[in-house]
């Protein structure tokens, strides 16, 4: 989210105006700030102070914030710390999130399985052990794939106090997640991952298969090295865990050229009753094998120990950090009461208790909570330590408590408060400023009315209120000219991509800049869009696409107006919301159709039925439609249709959390679906059509199908006619209506022999027909007796069962020809 870090820093000057007491808030930092830590290297542990520059914003997870900063001076106590240097970009994780909401996620599901803060965040020592399990599994790297180069190096940790966590520096890697690659032999690379002999020449995807084949090989040499836990950071199957694999700038000349590790820093606790993702399952039975009923970071030293003795030679300079690990664990592990691990020994240990009180301490001083007065008071009395505990149990005034104890300077700002309204205001105004920088980094103000909402409590109690909503909504309905722009760019916009081609050329410009910015196009693919940007085909592409936004809230707005005239006339409820739900679900929408119509009308109007061949079969089809246009552009513009389809398909999956994260395997899951898989579809078609061309079409068991079908249906309505005294409807009979029809359109293609694709779609069109008049004929003279049914009631079962076998025994066809194999594997 783009923001103004001059309007910032402003507020930052209105917060330090007022002069207050206390120290200001600080969720995360922006770009050019400066920052001064004392650092300990991890390779020795010499310690120095570093003066750093933010450079970029980087991004933030549970785990905690990433920057990529800049070293711009270092004064070293005593020796150099290995790595670091003037003038170097580095990547600097803070470990606590920059939004509130992750903050109270991540811990509290840390303290249910642990109960007690986040260490990683609190603790120096459970920091420092992570640096050095990184350092080991560095050099693993490097006996295993012959290159350390395949983990990212950590050089550093430090205790930032204005954040009031720990933290890291790391070597910055230039990379990027995986391309997505055009692949129209899916299937084969379907049946290689599941273990099926095929050639490697004909695989596609090679950067897909390099990564996941790197994944799986550091997952085994992190359980080799006892590093069970760290491996849940590279297991395929949790979905998420792709994008903490990158791969150089540089090496994309080779698939598996390239690949690093560069996430060690777990940020959610694995609870046994709670798993977040496929693969937790697997993850909870193997810790509970283990004996590790909630797992985060924890791995075997004795098995680490016996990999580093196995492999002495290559870590003959790494014995005094195996030994700082040692001590580093055991302070870990010890400062809280994890009853699923140390459980009996919270009865009789003095020791573990004794850690366990000071870590305490030594994690209040890190948030901030106590200031150094305090903290030298708290060491010397345990009592003060446990009644300190338990006031941070008391909901919402536990933290107020705890700093009128333990922070002098709250103390004194909460005193002030009570006893001076001059002071009270300037708190108040303060707190604006303060909470306004949150708010405008979010997104919710822009900079100008940011700077009022700040000056004005009125406004700050307003915004404070709608703060709840999301970001979008906030500022949506508390600012007019956004509220303009999204209600044109959604309504209007399209109008204008229409008729203007200038703004279509914009659009699309717009969008190979996006995906330059976010590393989907290489500046080579990038030009080659351009240059074929005034092509009538480019141009009719464009008008296309625009087509189908026009078309995207036609099926909402038919699924309202279905669902409100039924609930008019009904009074049902529950109907009306399952209309709602159906209109999403069914495979042919109102939209659809429209996009269709107008695929078939264009491919009419340009008398070219080769250039719109895809297009016309797709558009028909829901969601797959949308990249109708897309996906008919590969063979005449490849790089142009590429990159639509990954744009298109691959935006969408961005907003689910989580899952939906840049480079996860969402994301090609649904690239692979939309994109590759009709491609995929196509080359199959093609062989199956070149090898039907051989032999003639067949038809004749069109009406034997009908025959049948209708046969069944008659069955049907006797059975249920028998039981409860009337013929049933199709609502009665719904999964019947649906499936046979489907089943049929099946058979039917199955024996058109040498027919072409729209020629056996056809057929099993006219066998559904024909299977309706057949079953109305059937029902009126022998289940109903003949005239006793009406006409016109007659006429209208058989105009609405011609409809839906018309709809269902076709898309059975459909889905039939998608699933027959390659004809040329076996």
């Amino acid at each position: 989210m783009e923001y103004s870090v001059e309007l910032c820093k402003e507020l930052e000057q209105r917060f330090h105006g007022a002069k207050l007491y206390r120290p200001m808030r600080i969720a995360r930092f922006d770009a050019g700030d400066e920052l001064t830590c004392q650092v300990t290297g991890v390779a020795q542990p010499n310690t120095a102070s570093v003066r750093l520059r933010i450079d970029k914003f980087v991004g933030g997870g549970f785990a905690g914030q990433v920057y990529r900063v800049k070293a711009l001076a270092i004064d070293p106590d005593a020796g150099t710390i290995d790595g670091l240097a003037e003038g170097r970009l580095y990547a600097m994780k803070i470990l606590i999130p920059p939004t509130g909401f992750s903050r109270l996620f991540r811990n509290l599901l840390y303290w249910i399985g642990f109960q007690g803060p986040f260490q990683l965040q609190v603790n120096p020592d459970a920091a420092r052990a992570g640096a050095l399990w990184q350092k080991f599994i560095r050099r693993g790297a490097k006996i295993r794939f012959g290159d350390e180069n395949a983990v990212v190096d950590i050089h550093a940790t430090f205790v930032d106090e204005k954040l009031g966590s720990c933290g890291e520096l790391s070597e910055w890697i230039d990379g990027r997640t995986w391309r997505l690659e055009v692949d129209d032999r899916v299937d084969l690379l379907k049946a290689h991952l599941r273990g099926r002999p095929v050639d490697p020449q004909n695989l596609g995807s090679p950067e897909y298969l390099a990564k996941r084949t790197f994944m799986r090989q550091f997952v085994e040499l992190l359980y080799d090295m006892g590093a069970f836990e760290f491996a849940r950071q590279y297991e395929w199957s949790t979905c998420k865990s792709q994008p903490n694999c990158l791969k150089r700038e540089g090496a994309d000349g080779d698939p598996s050229a390239g690949l690093v590790a560069v996430d060690f820093r777990a940020g959610l606790a694995l609870l046994p009753f709670l798993p977040m993702s496929p693969g937790d399952f697997k993850l909870i039975l193997k810790g509970l094998a283990r004996g590790s009923l909630v797992q985060f970071d924890r791995g075997s030293l004795h098995r680490l120990e016996t990999f580093v003795n196995a492999h002495h030679s290559d870590f003959v300079d790494m014995c005094p950090m195996l030994d700082e690990l040692k001590k580093a664990e055991q302070v870990y592990r010890n400062s809280i009461p994890d009853i699923t691990h140390n459980h009996v020994r919270l009865l009789y240990s003095p020791r573990l208790w004794s850690t366990m009180l000071a870590s305490a301490v030594t994690g209040w001083k890190v948030r901030n909570i106590l200031d150094d007065q305090h903290e030298q008071k708290f060491r010397r009395s345990k009592i003060s330590i446990l009644l300190f505990l338990i006031l941070g149990l008391v909901p919402l005034l536990g933290t107020f408590f705890r700093r009128l104890w333990g922070r002098a300077d709250w103390h004194r700002h909460y005193r002030a408060m009570a006893t001076s309204a001059r002071y009270l205001r300037r708190a108040v105004l303060a707190r604006a400023a303060e909470k306004t920088i949150t708010w405008h980094r979010a997104g919710r103000l822009e900079a100008a009315r940011a700077l009022k909402v700040a000056q004005s409590l009125p406004r700050f109690l307003g915004h404070l209120c709608l703060s709840i909503l999301p970001a979008g909504l906030h500022r949506f309905l508390t600012d007019h000219t956004f509220r303009k722009e999204k209600l044109a760019y959604i309504f209007v916009r399209p109008f204008k991509l229409y008729f203007n081609a200038t703004l279509r050329e914009q659009w699309l410009r717009d969008m190979v800049q996006e995906g330059r910015n976010k590393h989907v196009l290489t500046d080579d693919d990038a030009e080659t869009i351009l240059a074929h940007l005034k092509e009538p085909y480019v141009q009719r592409y464009l008008v296309s696409l625009v087509v189908h936004l026009l078309t995207l809230p036609l099926t909402q707005i038919v699924s309202v107006i279905v669902s409100f005239i039924y609930w008019k006339r009904t009074g049902d409820e529950l109907g009306a919301g399952g209309i709602l739900v159906l209109f999403q679900v069914i495979p042919v929408s109102p939209g659809s159709i429209a996009r269709g119509l107008y695929a078939v009308g264009i491919a009419i109007y340009d008398r070219s039925f080769k250039d719109y061949n895809i297009a016309v079969f797709l558009s028909f089809f829901k969601y797959i439609g949308y990249l109708a246009f897309p996906i008919q552009m590969t063979y005449r513009y490849p790089v142009l249709a590429r990159f639509m389809a990954a744009h298109w398909a691959t935006e969408a999956v961005h907003v689910v959390p989580v899952f939906g994260e840049r480079g996860a395997l969402l994301e090609h899951w649904v690239y692979t679906l939309f994109y590759n898989w009709p491609l995929t579809v196509r080359r199959r078609m093609r062989k199956r059509a070149a090898l039907r061309a051989e032999a003639r079409p067949r038809y004749w068991h069109v009406a034997l199908c009908a025959a049948a079908a209708a046969s069944i249906f008659a069955l049907a309505d006797l059975a249920y006619a028998a039981s409860a005294g009337e013929p049933p409807g199709l609502g009665d009979i719904w999964y019947l209506a649906a499936l046979l029809p489907m089943a049929c359109g099946a058979v039917v293609t199955g024996g058109c022999a040498g027919a072409t694709l729209w020629k056996r779609i056809a057929a099993a069109a006219v066998c559904g027909a024909a299977t309706a008049l057949l079953y109305t004929v059937i029902t009126a003279t022998l289940v109903s007796g003949g005239p006793a049914i009406p006409h016109a009631q007659l006429a209208k079962m058989c105009a609405w069962r011609v409809f839906v076998f018309s709809i269902f025994c076709p898309l059975g066809a459909m889905l039939a020809e998608l699933r027959l194999p390659d004809p040329d594997v076996p």
